[in-house]
């Protein structure tokens, strides 16, 4: 299902609050965003025991239960952690990647709130969640019947959400601190092939695998841990981040000429992180037009250029993507500049070719 609208994580709870409390609900998005845990943090704040039920994870039986044999009749009996007597949150996670007949079986649940002879106790909650085909996630396509029953809501990453919930959870410094200078690396799209991708949760999991180790942390554990996690090129940015904080060695020494590009073989991780932080800066202080640009914007784009030309005799790879379009194919730095830097660097824009 695309996503017409999208909210925040900080927008659910407001979301849930008018909508699960009188009809079902269905959040849509990316693995690793936090569906899950925005589910039973809304069930707590309403008192409410949050019951899991994973989709794969069932059988149609697991839901309708078994029969016995009553005055002669055959009765279904829900199972135990469906079947209570206290209003409860019912989540069905995963529920678009559960088998046809598994889906069938939450159908009268979902609408009518009832299995069998068993309602649901009043008050009681049912949110669904799940995963896009567009995620290369297990997802099969739920019916119409199905999809006429919820109320969709489709939830996207945000860093600034992310980053406010990290404060209060322990997050390990050099990931806000890194995530603060790099918000688009917070998320990225799942890769086709079999590889860790960046995602809130993975973050997650990077920061409880420094704290783990701690500070005797050497450089080669730090990289199996960030590739291991993270989408490829994030890695190698963020261990190069790691470089600069520990060796005090940033990109503002570089821009007033107080340091160089390093250009030793081992750092080029730190060169690939000092090469993105220079594009995002020149995106962000040289205006779309040259008109507009101040005296003290034109010598930055000169010492740009400068800084440009020592990138390459170092790495013309590298120097490439201060330049290169970003992932839409959309030029990221003005055109005014690209401009100048294809007269004044032809081979950097061959490569970009």
């Amino acid at each position: 299902m695309q996503a017409a609208v999208s909210v925040t994580p900080a927008r659910i709870p407001e979301l849930l609050l008018g909508l699960a409390t009188v009809r079902p609900v269905f959040i849509w998005g990316a693995p690793g965003i936090g569906k899950s845990s925005l589910v039973r943090k809304f069930a707590d704040s309403l008192g409410l025991e949050c019951v899991s039920l994973l989709g794969t994870q069932l059988a149609p039986e697991d839901l309708i239960g078994v029969p016995q044999i009553r005055d002669g009749r055959s009765v279904f009996c829900p199972p135990e952690s469906i079947a209570r007597d206290e209003p409860y949150c019912l989540f069905l996670d995963e529920l678009n990647a559960a088998t046809p007949d598994v889906q069938k079986a939450f159908y009268s649940l979902i609408l009518d709130r009832r299995i069998g002879n068993y309602e649901l106790p009043e008050g009681s909650i049912v949110i669904g969640a799940g995963n896009r085909a567009t995620d290369n996630a297990l997802a099969r396509p739920i019916s119409s019947a199905l999809v006429n029953r919820l109320a969709h809501v489709h939830l996207s990453a945000s860093v600034t959400d992310w980053l406010g919930w990290a404060a209060g959870h322990g997050i390990h410094p050099w990931i806000t601190d890194y995530l603060t200078d790099r918000p688009d690396h917070l998320w990225s799209k799942p890769p086709k092939t079999e590889e860790p991708f960046s995602t809130p949760r993975s973050w997650h999991m990077l920061s409880d695998a420094l704290h783990s180790f701690g500070p005797t942390l050497d450089e080669e554990t730090l990289k199996v841990v960030a590739h291991g996690t993270l989408t490829p090129g994030h890695a190698v940015a963020f261990c190069g981040y790691v470089k600069v904080v520990r060796s005090r060695f940033g990109l503002d020494a570089i821009l007033k000429g107080d340091a160089r590009w390093p250009h030793r073989p081992e750092e080029r991780d730190l060169l690939y992180y000092l090469a993105e932080s220079f594009r995002g800066r020149l995106a962000k202080e040289l205006p779309a037009s040259k008109e507009h640009a101040s005296p003290s914007v034109r010598q930055t784009a000169y010492r740009a250029k400068s800084l440009l030309v020592q990138l390459a005799e170092i790495s013309v790879e590298v120097a490439q993507t201060v330049i290169a379009d970003d992932a839409d194919g959309n030029p990221l730095l003005p055109a005014w500049f690209l401009v100048e830097a294809a007269r004044d660097m032809p081979r950097l824009v061959e490569a970009r070719r």
